[in-house]
Formats: C-alpha cells, sequence, structure tokens
C-alpha cells in the first residue's frame, strides 16, 4: 500500500510539475533556486512545525528523513548533496528575533522564494521585508487581510468558502440571502465575504446581523432578522379576514369545532426535536398540554429570506439552532450554510440537517497521507497540506523557469497548480483561489458530499 500511495503522489507532483516540461511561459529573470520554508521548529508549535517542513520536503524532494539542523537554521532537503536538485532552507520563527530573525535568515541565504510563515501575525510582520527584496512569499495563514501584491495567503479563507455556498445556492435558485454571525473576527470576514459575493454575482443586497454572546442575544436575534412578529402578525392578519367574510357563527364553528383541541401544526423544526412548546402550546406542570391563543396562526410565511449564513460553533451553535426552530426558519424554506469548520464536528450536527459547508474534499488527500504515513509514520494534519501544496508549486514554477527563478507571471499562471486538496491558483493581489466541494449535514450527524470541487486540470506550465 505504501508503495501505491508514494507512486500516486509522485503522479500529482508530476502534474504540478508540468510533467518536467518548461513551456513557452517560463521566461523570467534569473534567480535563486532555494527554497525557504519559515515554521516554528522549536516551542509549543515545534510539532506541527516539523511536520509541515517535512511535508514540504516531500513534495521538494521526494524525501523527509533529513533531521532538521540546530534551531532549524540551514537544514537542507534530501536532496541537498545534488547540485541539479532543488535546496530547502528551514528557518526557526520560535526562537530569537522570531519571524523577523527567520526572514532575516532566508534572504542571507539567497532564498528565491519564502514558504511561510504559519500565522497572519508572522505574515504581517515580515511581508514588507520580503517584498522589499523581491522575494516572493507563500504565507500558510487564512487572513485575507495579509494579502498583498508579491504575499500570498495558501489558507482556506472563509471568502473561498463563502463564494462556493453562494455559487451553489444560487444555482438551486436561491436568490434572498442572509446571514446570523458572531461579532468577532471570524464573523465579520464570513459577513464581508457574502457581502462581495452577493454583489458579484447580481444578488440582492444580504442581510446580515452580528450577535453578542449568550443565548438571549441570539434569540432576540434571530427573531429580528427572520422577521418573526412581522410574519405572526400577517398570518394572524390574513386569518381574521378570511373569519370576518363568514357568518360569525360560522366562523366561531370552524375556529373551535366540536371536540376538537386547539393545538396547531407547526413546521418540523431544525433539531428534527418536540417542538410542542412552540408549535401546539407547553407542558404544564400535570403533564397536560395548555392550549395557545386563538390568534396564534397555523403556518407562518417565510422569512425574508430564502439563504442563511451562520458562523457559530460549541454552545452558540446550539442556541442559534435552537432559535432558528423557535421562530419558524425552516429547513423546507431555508438553506442553511456555515463555515469549513463544521467539518471537524460534522457528526454532532444532526441538529442541522440539511445545512451546507464547503471545504476541500478529504478524499483528494489520501495518497498524501498514505505517503506521508510511508515517510514518516505518522499521519498528517491538515496544515500539513498547504505546505505540500506550497512546496508543490515551488517545484513547479522552478521546472517551468529551468531553474531561472520564482516570477510572478509563473507563480500566478491562469491554469493553477495541483495540490493535495485539489486545484489551486494564486492571484495577483495575493489572493489563493481554491477549488472546493460542497457537503450537507446528515439528520443523524455527519455530512454527505452534495457537490464536487471541480475537476479542472492543472496543465503543464505555459500551456494555453
Amino acid at each position: 500500500m505504501a508503495l501505491t500511495a508514494v507512486t500516486a503522489l509522485a503522479a500529482l507532483s508530476a502534474c504540478a510539475n508540468g510533467g518536467g516540461e518548461a513551456g513557452a511561459g517560463a521566461a523570467g529573470a534569473a534567480g535563486s533556486r532555494n527554497i525557504g520554508v519559515l515554521l516554528p521548529l522549536s516551542g509549543p508549535n515545534a510539532a506541527l512545525g516539523s511536520e509541515m517542513l517535512a511535508a514540504a520536503r516531500l513534495a521538494v524532494t521526494g524525501s523527509v528523513s533529513r533531521a532538521v539542523g540546530p534551531q532549524g537554521h540551514g537544514a537542507q532537503g534530501g536532496a541537498g548533496n545534488n547540485p541539479g536538485a532543488l535546496q530547502i532552507d528551514a528557518h526557526d520563527t520560535a526562537t530569537t528575533g522570531g519571524a523577523a530573525a527567520a526572514m532575516q535568515a532566508a534572504l542571507a541565504s539567497g532564498d528565491g522564494i519564502v514558504l511561510g510563515p504559519l500565522t497572519g501575525a508572522d505574515t504581517g510582520q515580515i511581508s514588507a521585508m520580503a517584498r522589499q527584496a523581491g522575494t516572493p512569499m507563500l504565507a500558510f495563514t487564512s487572513d485575507v487581510a495579509q494579502a498583498q501584491p508579491g504575499v500570498w495567503i495558501l489558507g482556506v479563507t472563509p471568502e473561498q468558502q463563502v463564494d462556493r455556498l453562494v455559487s451553489a445556492a444560487q444555482a438551486e435558485g436561491r436568490r434572498q440571502f442572509a446571514a446570523f454571525l458572531p461579532d468577532n473576527p471570524l464573523g465579520r470576514a464570513l459577513g464581508e465575504a457574502l457581502s462581495r459575493s452577493c454583489q458579484a454575482r447580481g444578488l440582492a443586497p444580504a442581510q446580515i446581523v452580528y450577535h453578542a454572546t449568550g443565548a438571549d442575544a441570539i434569540t432576540t436575534g434571530v427573531a429580528t432578522l427572520s422577521a418573526y412578529q412581522s410574519r405572526v402578525d400577517a398570518a394572524n392578519g390574513a386569518a381574521s379576514s378570511a373569519s370576518d367574510a363568514l357568518p360569525p357563527d360560522l366562523a366561531a364553528a370552524l375556529n373551535h369545532p366540536p371536540g376538537a383541541t386547539s393545538a396547531i401544526a407547526a413546521p418540523k423544526p431544525l433539531d428534527g426535536s418536540d417542538d410542542t412548546a412552540s408549535a401546539g402550546g407547553a407542558p404544564t406542570a400535570s403533564g397536560a398540554v395548555a392550549t395557545p391563543a386563538a390568534t396564534t396562526p397555523a403556518e407562518l410565511a417565510a422569512p425574508p429570506f430564502d439563504a442563511l449564513l451562520l458562523g457559530d460553533t460549541g454552545l452558540a451553535l446550539k442556541s442559534t439552532i435552537d432559535a432558528l426552530a423557535a421562530n419558524k426558519v425552516t429547513r423546507d424554506k431555508v438553506r442553511i450554510m456555515g463555515p469549513g469548520l463544521w467539518a471537524a464536528f460534522a457528526g454532532k450536527l444532526g441538529g442541522l440537517a440539511g445545512a451546507w459547508y464547503a471545504a476541500p474534499d478529504p478524499a483528494n488527500r489520501r495518497a498524501f497521507v498514505q505517503a506521508f504515513l510511508a515517510q514518516t509514520h505518522r499521519t498528517p494534519k491538515p496544515l500539513a497540506d498547504l505546505a505540500y501544496d506550497a512546496g508543490a508549486l515551488a517545484g513547479a514554477v522552478n521546472t517551468a523557469t529551468g531553474g531561472g527563478g520564482y516570477p510572478i507571471a509563473e507563480l500566478t499562471r491562469q491554469q493553477g497548480f495541483a495540490g493535495v486538496d485539489g486545484v489551486f491558483a494564486l492571484t495577483p493581489d495575493g489572493r489563493t483561489t481554491r477549488e472546493l466541494a460542497i457537503f450537507e449535514v446528515q439528520t443523524g450527524g455527519g455530512s454527505r458530499l452534495v457537490s464536487a470541487a471541480s475537476r479542472r486540470a492543472a496543465p503543464a506550465p505555459g500551456a494555453s
């Protein structure tokens, strides 16, 4: 199995490198071929940093067996003794001086491209250094604020996820988008991404509500966003108008037929629970069901949106699910959507059955996982995918230029690169586009693939 995995991953690398043939688009100024990798190789995140370094080496040299040198500085990849092979210089961002010192070491080593650092804070600290030196930097953060020409963010960003969700929801006929999001950096990023995506697709401006923590704030926020009271009033008004058109005795008989209870069937709540309290009445101390007021409507109109983006996790998400049920935001009328973070605990999301999230398809990384396991005897964390992709990209561009450096035109080639999680491409403004899949939460927990990522290929460098 291990040999098969390595062979499959070699095929992936060959695709990223265009089969080893440089195309006409490989022209660019000559520069250093060395690859600098900036990661925490000591301290609390050393294990993660070392794993990501191993993934980058696997992509570039096919070897992850060489140990990192003292404090990570100047360590070479497994093919370092071959003068015709790419060389990896590893630089530790967790030592004295942090990311700035590691970047200075990379520049002093003559590295022609930098992979890393890990965080948005470290990226912000050294991005100016990279740009001033004219050294491309592929950071592993998903913080879009750090994206700029010459500095790319490789993490799966909120805007990538949201645009994929909006595209899929629009394709199934959704036109009115809204968002109920936590008032934190992730929530704000999701909201801004939704606004941009709706505008770019010619949709109506999205309704966005940011909520504070706490169940009360969430319940109130959902009621406001879903126009619950207006929908109740409208339903009561329609019922009253129908009754007014009938003789009083007939209207009374229709409203309260002999021997009938006044419990009213309500739409099935999102969490699949017994919604007796909000539908037909609340249990009393004796266990009987109290009848609701005669003005309670049998069915409410749909909320003023047909697609709703959420951003919460944990207890806040549970409170949101409860609030959606209480305010009759039902899955038969509204497509619920959420962040890719939901993939990590999809088994606990049965209360959001039918909801979507966008994420890389884990099936795409099986060959990488098996090859990494064969080389290191451990399973890679998802962040290792980014390091492998960055290394594969560097190798592809080096091949395209015949070892002549890493020109922007080749880094941002339109056809992109074959990565562990699918095809990705760098844009001139420092962003990364990725092909994401859509997953749907299932009633019993877990999720299923409902829309695969695009299977567009990454052709050989320079191909049209």
